[in-house]
């Protein structure tokens, strides 16, 4: 891949252009769906934080706004980065699932040991989830059952008994079934063809490449190692076919230079990126969120190697233009705010990102400080 850098910026000014992209700084005036469109994923193994990363990047917003876009299709859940439950956009979700097929986990010997299914019964097996599904959500217990209730795949009670997990993440990867709203507090299987929104699985050499590029227009400017780390670790893309799929965009990457670090966006942000300022907001994201997970917790530009540790165990970051400066947390009505950067902690920025945290969870919050 072309290697010539085409301008030069600081990484001030990449992370401020990226905390735009990320509806950051501004804050954005997008949706719920809108905000998943625009980082591509959003993790959702904790309702409370993937509520807080959607609301934390809308001006205005309410309580419940992530569910209702589930409820309604204009957002999927899927099992898609490392195995875990994510939204996506029911537009594009389906390039990182083609990627996360991939690997063609089903094939395994290991996995057709365990589950007494060859590949050649798994067109029939897909057949028979999505009939099971066509009257409607169904929780896995109750999937199981109608399931079970075929000869052929009788055997799979144990399997279903103790969750099915594993078993069923491959046809979220494969377009058959997604998560519904959950039903009690349990998660529920839909028909992912019966949301109307839904444009598919792509061809896996046109999914890649498209990937790679709604990356950089987010993540952007991103080194090829925070790429390898989020399609190739995230998605088991592999290495060879991302390396494969990067050559093949050609010019439509530009390659530029941040402090000596070659970094790639989508050529036409080149102009933009370079007349970006510095930002100097504050912001208060939850554990977990995209913003760290997107480059990777060993990114020291987003994570200082300081900060790695608690941003790797769900800590809920304090971002000072863009970059990782404490953690905070509120239990009750206390906001504690731990300030680790070696620079002066910007008081009156934290204030007002307290006071915007504040709305957002509709309570009244004492200020904490420490360091």
């Amino acid at each position: 891949m072309e290697t010539s850098t085409e301008a030069a910026v600081t990484w001030a000014q990449a992370l401020a252009w990226r905390m735009g992209r990320h509806l950051l700084d501004p804050i954005g005036t997008e949706s719920a769906s809108g905000v998943v469109r625009r980082l591509g994923a959003v993790l959702s193994m904790d309702e409370s934080l993937a509520e807080l990363a959607v609301r934390t990047r809308c001006k205005t917003s309410r309580p419940g706004e992530l569910a209702a876009a589930l409820a309604d299709g204009t957002v999927i859940k899927a099992f898609a980065f490392r195995g875990a439950m994510h939204y996506l956009s029911p537009e594009e979700g389906g390039i990182y699932l083609a990627l996360r097929s991939a690997g063609r986990q089903w094939e395994l010997p290991s996995w057709v040991e365990h589950y007494r299914l060859a590949p050649h019964d798994w067109p029939d097996f897909r057949a028979a989830v999505r009939d099971a599904l066509s009257d409607g959500p169904l929780t896995i217990t109750e999937l199981g059952d109608v399931l079970t209730g075929h000869r052929a795949y009788r055997h799979l009670k144990p399997v279903f008994a103790d969750g099915a997990g594993t078993l069923i993440k491959p046809l979220t990867w494969q377009g058959d079934v997604s998560l519904g709203p959950l039903r009690d507090g349990r998660h529920t299987f839909q028909r992912l063809d019966s949301n109307p929104r839904w444009q598919g699985i792509p061809d896996l050499d046109d999914a890649g490449p498209r990937a790679i590029t709604a990356y950089f227009r987010s993540y952007g400017p991103a080194t090829l190692a925070n790429l390898h780390y989020w399609l190739g670790n995230g998605l088991s893309a592999g290495r060879k076919r991302l390396n494969g799929w990067i050559s093949g965009l050609g010019d439509r990457l530009a390659a530029v230079d941040v402090q000596g670090t070659t970094a790639y966006v989508v050529r036409e942000h080149v102009d933009a990126l370079v007349a970006s300022r510095p930002s100097e907001a504050v912001r208060f994201l939850p554990g977990h969120d995209q913003w760290v997970i997107g480059p990777g917790t060993n990114d020291v530009h987003v994570t200082p190697s300081s900060r790695r540790e608690p941003m790797t165990r769900k800590a809920n970051p304090v971002l000072a233009g863009g970059v990782v400066c404490g953690t905070w947390a509120h239990k009750g009505d206390e906001l504690t705010v731990t300030w680790l950067d070696e620079r002066r902690p910007p008081e009156e920025a934290i204030e007002q990102e307290a006071a915007r945290l504040a709305g957002i969870l509709g309570r009244d919050l004492h200020l904490r400080r420490t360091s």
